[in-house]
């Protein structure tokens, strides 16, 4: 299955969800977003959703001088991000309940018809 339309679809969610536990600058939230086992982001789709949540109003940010090269940007939630990370966790979770469900049932469906 082909994830990069599903990555699409869930990557303000997954950002938001990565910065819910600490700020960060953009290639750390790439690096965090890979650890996590999205492998497959890529570089300028994180920093373009972290610009969209910044303008939107769901992120604050904050310049941190480096040692090693230019200045970082950090992102943050603020309190319109954790609202938003609540409202899509929750919607998430819903979609995702009713996939498994679908899921489920084709298993059981295919294995009947098998008997």
């Amino acid at each position: 299955m082909d994830t990069t339309q599903l990555l699409k679809g869930v990557l303000d969610l997954a950002v938001l969800a990565v910065l819910a536990d600490e700020d960060g600058y953009g290639y750390d939230v790439v690096r965090r977003l890979r650890a996590a086992g999205i492998e497959e982001v890529g570089d300028a789709s994180v920093y373009g959703t972290l610009r969209r949540l910044f303008t939107a109003g769901n992120l604050s940010s904050y310049v941190v001088p480096s040692e090693e090269g230019p200045h970082r940007k950090y992102y943050g939630l603020n309190a319109a991000g954790r609202a938003a990370l609540a409202t899509q966790s929750k919607s998430w979770t819903g979609f995702a309940q009713t996939m498994d469900s679908l899921l489920h049932l084709d298993i059981h469906i295919n294995e009947e018809s098998a008997m």
